[in-house]
């Protein structure tokens, strides 16, 4: 694989003039105005240029005899130079205008370069160093520079390009494109690092940042999939779950991530920590993957009240809970018909059941203890995204929108390596730790307006599962 200096831009135009040994004939396009596909085109210019090579070939090899970097301005200079060279007639064809003459050469050059070894197209020895060793080199400094795993990665690549949703250019193919993104957010580098690192231009670098971004989000629809329907097999077959939440589809919950936002603007993104972020909305499934995405509240709003607005506006899209299916969520939400709370005023988090009070006394201590449990599925999920895409751990110096779109884009790339890599390595060590919370006594539903059939609807199932979760815990004390 092959990398130029500086990314090259492409184009077409009409048909060029070409040289057939001493006379010059107007090449036709046969097909009149149709238009030619890229590669076509491409070809055809190719052609073109080379058959202008092969009848200036005398001037393009004194052009390219100093072994110089081509440049226009060389071309003119070497026809100013030749302008009083006697013309014999074995060279009538170097009676060419200027414009000719730059063809020429251009096309002698282009034409040399197709025919050297790729290798030699690598203008800068450093950055082929850096991407061969990513691509090629030990496994362990691929997914640290990638944040993924390099089958992973080549797979992602294929689908952009198949796709037609980033394309190559003669300076940076979709690789590279890719890795200065995942490099970017990966490890919250700034673009004076990426410069560095892959020997590109600061403009090079924010452009290709911004495509990968725009393409990496328009797969939202396709890997931020509705949940099943079905009873997930991490509730199936642990007992201590199983019949109980066998209607529980997923978990619900908020995610402040730190913003960069304008000064008129702090007051209404500061938290209750006090620190400027956004607050997201999130809905994943007991696989760890995300389901739904909201980013973009100011942090000062609670969780609750975001839950309540997308599911006040039909244009959010947010998933359709089927009757009798239902989320978990903490108590910061209303316990209510499609979301699950636990109950107020029962100890709930895993720290709270250790020691001597280990083992829970009533029916509402056992559903707090397994309603964490399952809940902790979300904070493992995010966990995992936070750690593996550390920009959102800090506020970046993007516009807002942007800020937005990197939440969208690292939930994408945390579901798809999820599903290509199930043995990922941060899968694997923090997705399987549960994650201590610290209980927040302010943390208080907004009060809503509900219809009591939705309270009672809501609160007749959490009786009627913790009833039976606490009687089959007296009589078979197997595991709780």
């Amino acid at each position: 694989m092959a990398y130029v200096d500086e990314d090259g831009s492409s184009g077409s135009g009409d048909d060029v003039n070409m040289l057939d040994g001493q006379k010059r004939q107007a090449g036709v396009s046969a097909s009149g105005g149709r238009k030619r596909g890229r590669k076509a085109t491409g070809d055809a210019i190719v052609d073109a240029m080379m058959q202008i090579a092969a009848a200036s070939k005398m001037r393009a090899n004194a052009i390219m005899k100093n072994e110089d970097r081509f440049s226009i301005s060389k071309c003119i200079n070497v026809l100013d130079e030749m302008q009083d060279t006697p013309i014999s007639g074995d060279d009538i064809d170097l009676e060419l205008d200027e414009m000719e003459l730059v063809a020429a050469a251009a096309g002698y050059y282009y034409y040399s370069s197709l025919t050297k070894p790729q290798s030699s197209r690598c203008l800068s020895p450093r950055r082929c160093e850096f991407m061969t060793e990513v691509l090629n080199g030990h496994d362990g400094f691929c997914r640290e520079m990638l944040r993924m795993d390099r089958h992973v990665f080549l797979k992602l690549c294929g689908i952009l390009r198949q796709r037609a949703m980033l394309r190559d250019t003669a300076g940076v193919m979709i690789e590279e494109q890719l890795a200065m993104f995942l490099n970017v957010i990966g490890h919250n580098e700034r673009n004076r690092v990426i410069q560095e690192r892959f020997q590109h231009s600061g403009e090079t670098i924010s452009r290709h940042f911004n495509n990968v971004l725009k393409a990496i989000k328009s797969l939202s629809r396709e890997f931020l999939q509705p949940p099943q329907h079905t009873t997930s097999p991490e509730i199936l077959n642990d007992a201590r779950f199983y019949p109980y939440f066998k209607d529980c589809i997923g978990v619900i919950d908020g995610m402040q991530i730190p913003a960069n936002v304008p000064a008129k603007d702090q007051s209404r993104f500061r938290n209750k920590k006090g620190i400027l972020s956004q607050n997201v909305l999130a809905a994943c499934t007991f696989d760890l993957q995300f389901v739904f995405i909201y980013p973009g509240w100011e942090g000062s709003v609670t969780d609750s009240r975001v839950l309540r607005a997308v599911l006040d506006d039909p244009d959010q899209n947010f998933p359709q809970i089927p009757q009798g299916k239902y989320y978990l969520v903490d108590q910061g939400y209303l316990n209510t018909e499609g979301f699950i709370a636990p109950f107020q005023g029962v100890r709930y988090q895993p720290y709270e059941y250790r020691g001597v009070n280990q083992l829970p006394r009533n029916a509402k201590e056992l559903f707090n203890h397994r309603h964490c449990f399952l809940r902790n599925t979300i904070l493992r999920s995010f966990n995992v995204l936070k750690s593996r895409f550390p920009i959102l751990k800090l506020a970046p110096q993007y516009s807002f929108q942007i800020q937005r779109d990197i939440v969208i884009a690292a939930c994408v790339l945390h579901n798809f390596i999820r599903r290509e890599e199930r043995n990922d390595w941060l899968f694997s060590s923090i997705g399987g730790k549960l994650v201590d919370e610290l209980s927040d006594p302010d943390e208080l539903p907004d009060v809503q307006l509900l219809s009591s059939m939705q309270e009672q609807i809501a609160f007749s199932l959490r009786e009627s599962v913790s009833a039976s979760m606490f009687d089959d815990f007296l009589n078979k004390w197997d595991e709780w």
